[in-house]
């Protein structure tokens, strides 16, 4: 299976200068642990990392210290996510016919969830890992009126990593480019094309680190764990 991890993003929300994969949490970068769970998958055996080539050296020194064994290639990011993973896909290997998409902030995603969307993307042309919704959610217009209250048994959080068809998937994104679509996820372009995107079971630790309170809330999973 092939992995891209989208990693071009920068710190502005976490308040940090820098590429906020390079932050430390809990004695390693960000990045780290997305990359060890990665290494610990049994189906994953090829890693692209996406980013802004001035960040490929800090990532490089990384790599170094975690000492991997799949090999690791380093593909120049977009000024969007969607710009990422196109040049992410189309850096794949030639023989690539399934792909799961992780973000690099996701941290803390483990193993046997990267390995169970491994598995169901052989079966399915596209999924996302998710979980279902636990708050009542209420939709809201330009003046945060209430306008509705959607059923939540319908509802899921869309987390990563997604999986797809490489073939499809590359299809939808150069659609997305004639066509002008911005989406925040991959699944989403699947969906305008008409393509069915199943769901597998997240991890409710599985969380975005975006801001510093997340980050707190990572850290405290880690030491759980360990």
């Amino acid at each position: 299976m092939y992995l891209l991890i989208p990693a071009a993003g920068t710190g502005r929300r976490m308040g940090s200068s820098r590429n906020k994969l390079l932050l430390i949490l809990d004695s390693r970068p960000i990045i780290a642990w997305t990359l060890l769970a990665a290494e610990a998958s049994e189906y994953i055996k090829w890693i692209g990392i996406v980013s802004q080539p001035h960040d490929w050296e800090d990532f490089k020194a990384i790599l170094g210290e975690l000492n991997l064994t799949k090999p690791v290639e380093f593909i120049a990011g977009g000024d969007t996510r969607q710009e990422s993973v196109y040049n992410g896909l189309q850096a794949l290997p030639k023989d690539a016919q399934q792909v799961l998409i992780h973000d690099g902030a996701r941290c803390l995603a483990t193993p046997t969830l990267l390995d169970r969307c491994a598995v169901a993307i052989q079966k399915v042309p596209g999924l996302i890992a998710a979980v279902a919704v636990k708050d009542t959610i209420k939709v809201v217009d330009e003046n945060r009126i209430i306008q509705s209250t959607p059923n939540r048994s319908q509802l899921w959080a869309a987390q990563t990593p997604q999986g797809f068809d490489v073939k499809l998937l590359k299809h939808c994104h150069e659609q997305g480019i004639k066509q002008g679509w911005e989406v925040t996820d991959d699944a989403a372009l699947f969906e305008k094309c008409g393509y069915q995107v199943h769901i597998v079971e997240g991890e409710e630790t599985n969380l975005k680190v975006t801001t510093p309170q997340d980050l707190a809330i990572a850290q405290f999973i880690l030491q759980q764990r360990q």
